[in-house]
């Protein structure tokens, strides 16, 4: 199964190697428990300190990661958990990495391409489909603009909103 993005390190903190980072857990706290995260070559890091940081994100302290050096060498470091570590989702849930690679349908069936991502810069979720010539599309992650998730079926269907050529332009 494919890994799950838990945080992101965003910088180091302090001058004895800790790091803070950006958590997608539903709290911030929740981090520590998942165990040893991986970065997306499979190397550990095992957590030997956590706290809280501003919403969404903590400070946390790796083994082995004792001076701000080795600290900021981490920035951009992507950490994940493999996917059956997780909590089975509820009816109506999913976690967003079960998402990636499905096939993206319009209403009638026909393919868009496959969901790349989904991305969030602040205002919203946003589903990224890259489309078979290349091209990504991005469009609200909405329950209007995705109405259905069909993750046995290994599709999403996206309600395509309609190009207006006439006012594809700026007065």
């Amino acid at each position: 199964m494919k890994p799950v993005l838990l945080a992101v390190v965003i910088g180091a903190s302090g001058l004895q190697g800790a790091v803070k980072v950006k958590t997608f857990t539903a709290s911030s706290e929740a981090l520590a428990g998942y165990g040893a995260l991986q970065d997306k070559n499979g190397k550990a890091y095992s957590i030997t300190a956590f706290r809280p940081g501003k919403p969404g994100e903590a400070v946390i302290s790796f083994a082995g990661i004792t001076t701000r050096e080795a600290a900021e060498g981490l920035k951009g470091t992507e950490l994940f958990i493999a996917r059956d570590a997780l909590p089975e989702t509820a009816e109506e849930e999913f976690y967003h990495a079960d998402l990636i690679g499905l096939e993206a349908q319009d209403s009638e069936g026909r393919v868009i391409g496959k969901v790349a991502a989904i991305h969030n810069y602040g205002a919203g979720d946003i589903i990224e489909i890259v489309r078979s010539d290349g091209d990504s599309v991005l469009l609200a992650f909405t329950r209007e603009t995705v109405p259905t998730i069909d993750i046995p079926g290994g599709r999403v269907v996206v309600a395509v909103p309609e190009d207006d050529e006439e006012n594809d332009h700026v007065e």
